[in-house]
């Protein structure tokens, strides 16, 4: 792997990418120095299940007891104190550490079963549970962050603090791209219309210290979908070819006399600026979906921006082969007015997210495509705010994630979780084991991925995480 010998030539070209994050200066880098076939690491380290991953993350955290992790005996239990034998001595946030008590809030929701599984998901669920026997459900992940910055950031980097490659960033530089005329790493974002969402950084999909290519690419909700796509006024298609033409000789000129590297990733960049100004437009161009398909993403999918759109989006990222597509979903802190605002978190996504498995399956994309879902902790059991417009406080210590496809197994529950649905009983999954196991689903020897920075080699696992056999198909 690279030292972190970087010429000062190199640490110039990242601070001149770093000041053009909004355009296509940094959307060209997705492949940056050889049309994107080759990386870091040329090939992946074992044969892969999955060729892409598309990630519908939750921020805020979602609450698994409502939604995933029945517990009909607590009914019996409404209003009483969380037992201190159960609680232990986990830390809670200060949101609820000045409460006089913490009062044991059950579900208001019905579970049923679905599928030939038999999956027990909430009844806020319907569509979800038509696909209930393609989804993986593991109910014992697990984290050490109770805060939502720095377990998001735990979650894309596998550290809480700043700093680190995004997953996505990892990915990138393991594995290059599949497509020549679009990022490796994209990125799209939403946001509840319940209101409440917890703000989004673009550090989140940066590449950190790894090379500035690897960053994700975020498509704007509005307008064009990156600053630029479209050539100023007197400027045809034809002209600007000659002029990156032009542009091109004489940067070779100046490469061949001093050497520098930064030349030919210019040269580079520029022509994925121009083959972007065609295949991003494109691709954002829905017209030619048929209804069929717009039904199931649900109403809100002509109207850019929202998650069902972004859900469609990632389809078709997904038939163009980019490798690894992040959708942020805003609006999952519920610390009151949960029954309100769980309901309309659910009406947001749920539709578009199984409509997405859906697509994906009848297009023959779902085998090499792994989907995962979810937030960044769960919630608690106790109340916060008990009363009519009580909500749950952050919960790291167990929640659940799905993931379908891609070489996961269908329709099967990894973990369990006590009867207060507030420790974990039964096969735990650390945010770095789930890591982990992704990066082995592409084919990635998590501790064989690594990049020297500072004196030591760095990885997304840290040095932590283990594949989780457990839910490999």
């Amino acid at each position: 792997m690279r030292q972190d010998n970087v010429p000062i030539l190199e640490m110039s070209r990242r601070a001149f990418l770093h000041s053009s994050a909004h355009g296509l200066g940094l959307a060209a880098l997705g492949s940056l120095l050889n049309s994107g076939q080759t990386s870091a690491m040329a090939s992946s380290q074992h044969a892969p299940s999955a060729k892409r991953v598309i990630s519908l993350f939750q921020s805020g955290g979602p609450s698994q007891i409502d939604l995933f992790d029945p517990k009909p005996n607590l009914q019996q239990e409404r209003g009483k104190e969380l037992p201190a034998s159960i609680r232990g001595n986990q830390r809670i946030t200060t949101m609820t550490s000045k409460q006089e008590a913490l009062p044991i809030l059950p579900s208001t929701y019905q579970f049923v079963k679905n599928g030939q599984s038999g999956i027990d998901m909430s009844e806020l669920l319907p569509h979800l549970g038509r696909v209930a026997d393609e989804l993986c459900l593991i109910r014992s992940m697990h984290t050490e962050a109770i805060n939502h910055d720095p377990a998001i950031t735990f979650f894309q980097t596998g550290f809480p603090l700043a700093g680190r490659p995004a997953i996505g960033s990892w990915a990138s530089y393991g594995l290059g791209t599949l497509n020549a005329n679009l990022p490796a790493y994209l990125v799209l974002t939403s946001r509840s219309t319940a209101g409440g969402a917890q703000p989004l950084y673009s550090r989140l999909w940066n590449a950190g210290f790894l090379p500035t290519e690897h960053s994700g690419v975020k498509l704007r909700n509005t307008g064009d979908p990156v600053y630029y796509l479209a050539d100023p006024p007197g400027i045809d298609r034809a002209m600007r070819r000659d002029i990156l033409n032009d542009i091109a000789a004489l940067n070779r000129a100046q490469h061949a006399v001093i050497g520098d590297p930064e030349i030919e990733s210019r040269i580079t960049q520029y022509e994925m600026a121009f083959r972007m100004q065609a295949s991003v437009p494109e691709l954002a161009d829905i017209s030619d979906e048929p209804e069929s398909v717009l039904k199931l993403y649900g109403p809100n999918v002509r109207k850019p921006g929202s998650f069902a759109r972004n859900c469609l989006l990632a389809r078709r990222l997904a038939e163009r082969d980019v490798r690894f597509v992040q959708l942020f979903h805003m609006g999952w802190d519920q610390h009151s007015k949960l029954t309100e605002a769980l309901a309309r978190q659910c009406l947001d996504t749920e539709q578009p997210t199984a409509g997405l498995i859906q697509d994906l399956k009848q297009r023959g994309l779902l085998d090499d495509t792994l989907v995962v879902w979810g937030g960044e902790f769960g919630r608690t059991v106790y109340a916060q705010d008990p009363g009519e417009k009580a909500g749950r406080d952050h919960h790291p210590r167990c929640f659940t994630q799905l993931m379908c496809g891609g070489g996961v197994k269908g329709g099967h529950v990894h973990g369990a979780t006590d009867d207060f649905c507030y420790n974990i009983t039964e096969s735990p999954v650390h945010v770095h084991d789930l890591n982990a196991t992704i990066m082995h689903l592409l084919g990635i020897d998590h501790k064989r991925l690594t990049y020297r920075f500072q004196g030591r080699d760095y990885r997304l696992t840290d040095v932590h995480g283990d594949v989780v056999n457990g839910i490999l198909g």
